[in-house]
């Protein structure tokens, strides 16, 4: 059971409008731990990182004047283009290398090395893991209709498996995880599918989960119990709120409306608005011994991010630091 409080790091994804060393320098006021790098042009440029041998010592270099760590990296968008179904949404979150011609079986070649490169980087970097995303071939077909065959749903995660066991290789060539965020339009979006693509990849060391609980709440898991089942696949933590606001009229698919629409029934908001029990989820990481950094990330349409993340990392800090110093009753018997 941890002793002490957990790094605390920034996802840098809702931030990739700024420079990096910005960035970095926001960060370190702030007092984050560290970065969780998103894999994109201005953070983490892949392309580069390959061909440049100065890139990503200079880009430690860069983390260490500001006293930053990196302990994950992400490949959210490029991983989410390895198994999806392509179309014109994938143009906009992929580097113009992945895109190419937009033929989708050669988009999704390339984005599986686009992921195989973020885990050399991440070796390279010291970090341990790479979260990310995988895409699915048949999360389109989540309402069942038209009928859904067995077959059709066996197909989708043997798609998954095929695709992500060679990418798997490399990250055990290189001694890196991968922790797919549990999340809708993913090949595991809850229990038990997050159970299935376990499974579906031999339960292989390097494939892991990211539990972030603002993707479960709304899906009525239980945080605590999805945390102790997938205790030896817990390879990182996301910390990101979510608001219910179920009125009768609206739902949990969102009804195509936007972020902070107040008609929606639900949305994401920032560590500490929403309706999320944090302490219950440390407490529960503490349970299983978890270690590795808690990454702050900002989705809150409705909130200015340079007032919600050193706000955040407050409320993050003190969860965090919930330990134990040992059995209250421990020495009841000698009294």
């Amino acid at each position: 059971m941890p002793t002490a409080a957990r790094p605390i790091t920034l996802f840098t994804q809702q931030w990739a409008d700024l420079p990096f060393e910005e960035l970095c320098a926001k960060a370190a006021t702030w007092g984050y731990d560290g970065l969780e790098i998103a894999a994109c042009p201005r953070h983490l440029d892949i392309g580069r990182a390959t061909g440049d041998p100065d890139y990503l010592p200079e880009l430690k270099a860069t983390l260490d004047r500001y006293g930053l760590r990196v302990f994950t990296l992400g490949a959210h968008l490029v991983g989410q283009a390895v198994c999806d179904p392509i179309d014109e949404r994938h143009r906009g979150i992929l580097p113009d290398r992945v895109w190419g011609d937009g033929e989708p079986e050669g988009v999704r070649r390339r984005a599986a090395r686009e992921v195989e490169a973020t885990a050399r980087a991440a070796a390279v970097l010291g970090a341990d893991t790479v979260v990310g995303f995988t895409g699915s071939s048949i999360w389109h077909a989540l309402a069942m209709f038209p009928p859904v065959g067995e077959d059709f749903v066996a197909d989708g995660f043997d798609d998954f498996a095929r695709r992500w066991h060679p990418i798997l290789d490399v990250f055990d060539e290189v001694g890196v995880r991968f922790a797919l965020e549990v999340h809708p339009t993913e090949i595991a979006y809850d229990y038990w599918t997050a159970r299935r693509a376990l499974e579906a990849v031999g339960n292989r060391p390097a494939f892991g989960l990211n539990f972030d609980p603002s993707h479960l709440l709304w899906q009525g898991i239980d945080l605590a119990g999805f945390v102790y089942d997938f205790r030896e696949r817990i390879y990182h933590v996301d910390f990101k709120d979510t608001k219910l606001h179920a009125d009768g009229r609206n739902g949990v698919l969102g009804s195509h409306l936007p972020w902070a629409d107040p008609r929606r029934g639900w949305d994401f908001v920032s560590v500490g608005h929403g309706d999320i029990d944090f302490e219950v989820c440390a407490r529960v990481l503490n349970s299983i011994g978890y270690e590795g950094p808690v990454s702050v990330e900002w989705e809150d349409a409705g909130y200015d991010r340079l007032l919600a993340a050193p706000e955040a990392l407050a409320e993050v800090r003190r969860l965090t630091a919930i330990t134990s110093s040992g059995r209250f009753d421990a020495d009841f018997g000698d009294s």
